[in-house]
């Protein structure tokens, strides 16, 4: 009797980018819509310097600030500057996803498998960062802007003065490239790392807690473990893509240095609050739309 072979055909590199893009792009953009008011206060408390006892702008707290820009600005402030993330976050977590995907085959045969994966994360990160710095330069500035949301210029406005009054180089539309490569590639080396790691472990917890929720709680562990590594590239990107006043910040190192030697070491944890708040559950729900979507496109289109 002949014995029958089943062959089990591997989708093709083009099918499969087309699934890893696809997916992310969907988890990048539900996450933007839901978490971009924690987006916008942690950008607020990275950017503000008290200036004296009597400021009455500066916030003292999430609940503060979400108190004073509600009264000041109205309601729709707390989605002021969405339309860059929103535009930016569909193709930018196409390729976070994407680039990780791809970078993993790299490391995977050479070294330990953390390792591997904590290396093919720092790549995503560098190579995100390079994608969505101009973007991250108008949200900065449209987030900094603390009139109502009627009297605020629209992203065009905010990219046609940037980019005439300093053009598209690194002091203008790319201006904290170098941060935001550092920032992207902390995160994603320990966002990734952490996740990827301790996924297939999570086999064995099923029977007891549901699958959903162990992602979920790991995904915001890993969220909240790389926005703790990166918080400090994160204030130097947003002071310096931010309005400058009299201090001049040019550099990331050289920005973490004034910040430390003006403001104290605390000072370069500003914003991580909201930051946690914000990517702790946004690393989750992304994490979770990623793997429902690409596991539904590989049942729909795959092989």
């Amino acid at each position: 009797m002949a014995r029958v072979e089943i062959v089990q055909h591997k989708p093709s590199f083009l099918k499969e980018a087309s699934i890893q893009i696809a997916a992310g792009g969907s988890a990048g953009f539900v996450e933007a819509c839901i978490m971009h008011p924690m987006d916008l206060i942690k950008t607020r408390f990275q950017l503000q310097v008290k200036m004296g006892s009597q400021d009455a702008l500066y916030y003292t707290g999430i609940g503060d600030c979400m108190k004073k820009m509600y009264k000041n600005e109205g309601l729709a402030a707390f989605w002021k500057g969405v339309l860059p993330p929103v535009v930016m976050e569909t193709p930018k977590r196409a390729v976070k996803f994407f680039s990780f995907e791809q970078y993993k085959k790299i490391f995977n045969s050479n070294i330990s498998k953390p390792v591997a994966l904590f290396c093919a994360g720092l790549l995503t990160g560098i190579t995100e960062g390079i994608l969505v710095n101009p973007f991250e330069v108008v949200k900065v500035q449209m987030q900094s802007n603390r009139k109502r949301i009627s009297d605020s210029p629209s992203t065009i406005a905010v990219t046609k003065r940037i980019i005439s009054e300093q053009g598209f180089g690194l002091k203008g539309l790319n201006k904290g490239l170098s941060a935001t490569v550092m920032r992207n590639g902390v995160f994603n080396a320990f966002y990734f790392g952490i996740y990827n790691s301790a996924v297939p472990r999570l086999h064995k917890q099923q029977e007891y807690v549901p699958e959903l929720a162990l992602k979920f709680a790991l995904g915001f562990i890993s969220g909240t473990v790389a926005s703790c590594m990166n918080i400090p590239f994160d204030v130097a990107k947003s002071r310096i893509q931010g309005p400058q006043g009299e201090i001049q910040y040019k550099g990331t190192l050289q920005t973490i240095y004034l910040v430390y030697q003006r403001e104290g070491f605390r000072a370069l944890y500003k914003g991580l609050l909201p930051k946690i708040l914000r990517l702790g559950p946004g690393g989750a729900i992304m994490l979770i739309v990623y793997d429902k979507m690409k596991a539904y496109l590989n049942l729909q289109f795959g092989d």
